[in-house]
């Protein structure tokens, strides 16, 4: 670390506050550290309320829509279930387990919130790289998709999770990114469900809610992928949260990992079905359960290591105390 060669030489003797180190002393001080929190508080709050907005203003009708027919609202919740079995498996292998429910629900929240940023910079990307041929929609999913939607996941967890005291390990930081991927992955799913519904009543002639029950099937098989990226997100933000010095590049490998498995998975379930002869439900169900499989065993090889450590640093703790307890 660089230190300032008058604090180096005098620090320890002199008072050197305004020359070389500096503490709230003065009203002026106090005011400029009161300013200062204020607006690292008001940038979050900020953040929220122009989400809210943002929410409330894309997903109005959906809500009537689903007050009107409240299946929908059933299927969108059933659409999640095997996302939601995910993050309890993430959780049940953290060693801790201590994350409390309002942090997690905080976080769930906040990532249905945030995805409202998502939809916007999703729909005006698509329609610039939609213009692309043949290469348009990879460069969506590689420069937009992937990086906005594993951003707008992270700061569901950085907003609030992340300065809980709660989060006392780096294996939390997955936990927490399991949560907001489940978020995430349950607006999406309504989103779909719903839109499913209203162009099968626009076509005419085809049982909407039959329509909406195939797309929450489909759906079902997407979400557990958004647990599995902003997991890997997470994990690198605990990882940062406890390495402070590299905090800046650890949370961007967190992110880079996080939006490239992403943008890869949207690639291959666009392209696949052009370039293979035979593309259906089946196929698309075992090309997940393959894909999912391998992200997510490197991702409990990450969280079983660190187990593994927490488990030898646990019982090395108890050795010490039982060993202090014996010589007292």
């Amino acid at each position: 670390m660089v230190r300032d060669p008058v604090k180096a030489a005098f620090g320890d003797d002199e008072d050197l506050y305004d020359v070389a180190e500096w503490d709230a002393r003065s009203a002026l001080d106090r005011l400029s550290v009161g300013i200062y929190g204020g607006l690292r508080a008001s940038f979050h709050v900020l953040l929220i309320v122009l989400a809210l907005v943002l929410f409330v203003v894309q997903l109005s009708f959906a809500a009537l829509l689903v007050a009107d027919q409240p299946r929908l609202g059933v299927l969108a919740l059933a659409s999640a279930v095997p996302a939601l079995l995910l993050v309890w498996f993430v959780w049940y292998r953290d060693p801790t387990r201590s994350e409390p429910l309002s942090a997690m629900a905080i976080t769930f929240v906040l990532s249905i919130l945030f995805a409202s940023f998502a939809a916007v910079i999703n729909g005006v990307g698509q329609a610039v790289f939609g213009a692309i041929p043949v290469v348009g929609m990879l460069l969506f999913f590689f420069l937009v998709v992937g990086p906005i939607e594993e951003t707008v996941k992270w700061l569901a967890i950085r907003v609030y999770a992340y300065k809980d005291d709660a989060f006392n390990t780096v294996v939390d930081g997955a936990v927490y990114g399991a949560v907001a991927g489940l978020g995430f992955a349950f607006i999406e799913n309504a989103i779909y469900v719903i839109q499913g519904f209203t162009n099968a009543a626009q076509a005419g002639g085809v049982q909407q809610l039959q329509v909406a029950a195939m797309t929450a099937t489909g759906r079902a098989l997407v979400g557990p992928g958004h647990v599995l990226y902003s997991a890997f997100a997470g994990y690198y933000l605990g990882l940062a949260k406890f390495n402070p010095d590299d905090w800046g590049p650890i949370v961007v490998k967190g992110l880079l990992i996080a939006a490239l498995i992403h943008a890869t998975y949207n690639s291959l379930v666009t392209y696949l079905p052009r370039i293979l002869p035979v593309w259906n439900l089946l196929v698309l169900l075992a090309f997940v359960a393959v894909f999912d499989g391998v992200v997510g065993y490197a991702l409990y090889r990450k969280i079983v290591r660190y187990q593994d450590y927490y488990d030898r640093a646990d019982a090395a703790e108890r050795t010490e105390a039982a060993r202090a307890a014996t010589e007292d």
